[in-house]
């Protein structure tokens, strides 16, 4: 005897399980409507189109041309999947260092905010940025 309330302490009794709650999951707004969820959730796995690529503030116009940067093919696509990295990973305000240039960049609104070439980066301090991302 002494055994089974040894088992009855180590093992919990299963056979008084609690009922399984159902959820129900149907969409409620009825065909074709979605809630804020299924809308946010569809932003986000829908392609962007030609509306979302990179954008150049006026500040960083400037510095690119000050400083003698050229924005070839190669570097925008290192800054374009530089910045689809970061939105994945949340960042907003990021460094980008590339091999020519380090960027800020406002990733929500694919906007490169500023420039600095390769050879005048050294010195200088990046604030109010959340993230790095270095591209090779």
């Amino acid at each position: 005897m002494a055994n089974s309330n040894i088992n009855n302490i180590l093992i919990p009794n299963v056979s008084k399980l609690p009922e399984q709650k159902k959820v129900d999951v149907s969409n409620k707004l009825g065909p074709g409507k979605k809630s804020d969820f299924g809308k946010l959730l569809e932003q986000q796995l829908v392609p962007k189109g030609p509306d979302q690529e990179i954008k150049l503030s006026t500040h960083a116009a400037k510095r690119l041309q000050e400083r003698n940067l050229n924005m070839d093919s190669e570097e925008f696509n290192k800054l374009k999947g530089a910045i689809d990295k970061l939105k994945i990973k949340g960042g907003q305000d990021s460094l980008v260092i590339t091999p020519k240039a380090a960027y800020i960049v406002d990733v929500n609104n694919n906007t490169i905010v500023t420039a600095i070439d390769k050879d005048n980066m050294a010195e200088n301090v990046f604030t109010k940025i959340d993230s790095t991302l270095i591209v090779s």
